[in-house]
């Protein structure tokens, strides 16, 4: 089992170790971030985050038994007019966690906020279409596939195509049922 908490300073380090090349940087942050990780771009990422009117939530995932930080996940673009936002920054750091359905206990405390706390009626996120683990997640969580953006970002010289995915409300209340 794991537990959300917000993401801070005293955290940063142990992102920025995780993060071992551009690529993965790309797959983890999108082009918001410049390899190499660093405090400074960590820094202006919390600036406004994780307050009561923030569009930005951003967490350290905690497996409870042990008290370890195995990841990272962030809610974002939240608004609260149009009652949507978007999942981002998903990252089983740990690479001994992978594997374990670590991803698919974060996704749901994720929406739990989004949901049940937030009350939002919308939650969407990208995911690349070759990262069939985390499309298999998702799917598994609830979420829809809703398109294909084609050759959105380029990464060593080849064009990378990113799904659309999302869950509204109603279909959140009827996962929860299962889950």
């Amino acid at each position: 089992m794991i537990e959300l908490e917000h993401f801070e300073r005293s955290d940063f380090k142990q992102l920025i170790e995780w993060i071992e090349s551009p690529a993965f940087m790309l797959q983890w942050g999108g082009p918001h971030f410049d390899f190499p990780l660093d405090e400074g771009q960590l820094e202006e990422y919390i600036k406004n985050a994780n307050h009561k009117d923030a569009d930005t939530m951003a967490y350290k995932v905690i497996e409870q038994e042990t008290g370890k930080v195995v990841g990272h996940i962030a809610l974002k673009q939240i608004n609260k007019k149009t009652k949507s936002a978007r999942v981002s920054k998903v990252l089983v750091g740990d690479k001994q966690m992978r594997g374990k359905g670590i991803g698919q206990q974060m996704i749901r405390e994720i929406l739990k906020i989004a949901f049940d706390e937030l009350e939002l009626h919308r939650v969407s996120l990208g995911v690349f279409d070759f990262n069939e683990s985390a499309i298999a997640c998702y799917e598994k969580c609830g979420f829809v596939k809703e398109g294909l953006r084609r050759e959105v970002v380029q990464n060593g010289g080849r064009y990378w195509s990113i799904y659309e995915m999302s869950m509204l409300e109603y279909e959140w209340s009827k996962v929860k049922q299962i889950t």
